[in-house]
């Protein structure tokens, strides 16, 4: 946590709860006298100050953060507990160890904001594991990515300078706190700064509203919400930057927004085990559907199939291979996982698709699994054709995947939330704006997309059924 002597007494606001800095260290310190010598715990991230008083508390300690989603069903919730060993689950001061989450009588330990403490704790080093995030993959049950000290803080000085983040800005975010972009980012991030933050609960377009914040965090769903709330999208006029991630941002947003807050969108890529590793700058342009350029310190390049190097000409589309110091240090008991996700040398494949400009923009297809789709012959990115049927006025939201087909090798089929509209309408629109073969040869009209916790739509539903 930066060492500001600047004390305010809202550096720290989540609903209607504020901290000053120095109140949070103490509350923290109390939570890290308890944790001494404990390697790991479990935390329940409610978007609560009990959850950061929790985290902070466990980092001074030096003991590794597990969180665990509020929302994670019995199975998801047990396997988190037992794969990852935790010691101990920190819980709100008061919770009855019959109503705390934790498994086979796993201790509970309270995070009581009536409890401080002015012990000294000794800096871990950079070395130590300060996270274990679970994230799931294309099979099996979600995998534990272990994630530095030294990794966290690079990333997070990366931003700071790429995005000019200082103790004046008040960050926005409504943000789930099991994640990088809520808890690496969103909390972590601020507190390294210096900065203040105010997490509002639920992300309301009304709640971002009215924060008055200079800097705003959102995925996609959350700033197409605001976009369709023309005053509350008003209201952010004021702010510094606003700050999108985890999925692409669709282009009718991006403009939509410009218009109404006078803000181009910066928009950021990363995932759980590489941190956040490309970005547009405050001090640069702002290219919608384009992620930036890489982080210091971070590589990229792209592949093909045979792991061979793709020119770096915007067109060519190919598997996004990362190194830098912000990658993760592998996957908790799983050396198979670990020796699957890098190269020989030592990259990370992501398993994201990109193509990469001259000028060393980053643009990002989707998932190699999902949305780079092979249709008689061509390499069709699904993000191209989603963009096109967004552009239709009667269309809200779209999916584009492939689906096995018996002479085309995978089909373009799309799926659409929209008004008033008919699908062959929308592959005929999809064909006079981009090349026939990209059109889609079903759209399947749905009342809504499978989406996660973060708004991202879960293709691999949409393609098992």
């Amino acid at each position: 946590m930066s060492s500001s002597v600047d004390d305010r007494p809202d550096l720290l606001r989540v609903g209607d709860v504020c901290l000053s800095r120095s109140r949070l260290l103490a509350l923290a310190t109390a939570v890290a006298d308890d944790l001494r010598g404990l390697d790991r715990v479990a935390v329940v991230t409610t978007p609560t100050i009990e959850t950061v008083v929790g985290v902070v508390g466990a980092l001074l300690a030096g003991t590794a953060v597990v969180p665990v989603p509020p929302d994670a069903g019995p199975r998801e919730r047990e396997h988190i507990l037992r794969d990852s060993a935790v010691g101990a689950l920190l819980a709100p001061a008061g919770t009855a160890p019959q109503d705390a989450p934790a498994a086979d009588g796993l201790p509970v330990v309270p995070v009581d904001l009536r409890r401080v403490s002015a012990t000294t704790h000794p800096e871990p080093g950079p070395e130590r594991t300060a996270l274990i995030l679970y994230t799931s993959g294309t099979t099996g049950a979600p995998k534990g990515a272990l994630l530095s000290r030294g990794a966290i803080a690079t990333c997070l000085d990366g931003l700071a300078e790429a995005w000019a983040w200082t103790p004046d800005d008040l960050l926005v975010h409504g943000l789930p706190l099991f994640h990088v972009h809520g808890l690496v980012l969103g909390v972590l991030g601020p507190l390294r700064v210096g900065g203040r933050l105010h997490h509002v609960g639920r992300p309301q377009p009304e709640r971002y509203a009215a924060a008055g914040g200079t800097l705003y965090f959102g995925v996609p769903t959350i700033w197409s919400r605001i976009a369709a709330a023309p005053a509350s999208a008003r209201a952010l006029r004021g702010a510094r930057l606003l700050v999108s991630g985890s999925a692409a941002l669709p282009t009718t947003v991006f403009d939509d927004l410009t218009g109404l807050t006078g803000h181009r969108v910066v928009e950021r890529y990363g995932m759980t085990e590489t941190l956040i590793t490309v970005s547009a700058r405050a001090d640069g342009p702002r290219r919608p559907g384009a992620a930036g350029v890489p982080l210091p310190g971070v590589r990229t390049r792209i592949v093909d199939e045979q792991g061979r190097d793709l020119p770096t000409d915007g067109t060519a589309m190919g598997e996004l291979l990362v190194t830098g110091p912000t990658l993760f240090d592998g996957y908790l008991n799983r050396p198979d996982a670990d020796a699957a996700s890098r190269t020989a040398d030592g990259w990370f494949r992501t398993g994201d698709v990109a193509t990469v400009g001259p000028d060393g923009w980053h643009r990002i297809v989707g998932r190699a699994s999902t949305d780079l789709i092979k249709s008689g012959g061509y390499r069709i990115g699904a993000g191209e054709v989603e963009e096109a049927l967004l552009a239709h006025p009667a269309v809200r939201e779209a999916a584009v995947v492939g689906l096995p087909h018996p002479d085309l090798g995978q089909q373009v089929t799309a799926y659409v939330v929209g008004d008033g509209v008919t699908g062959p309408e929308l592959v005929d629109f999809v064909a006079r704006h981009l090349s026939v073969h990209k059109r889609p040869r079903e759209v399947r009209l749905v009342d809504a997309l499978p989406r996660n916790a973060l708004g991202k739509v879960q293709k691999k539903r949409l393609v098992e059924g």
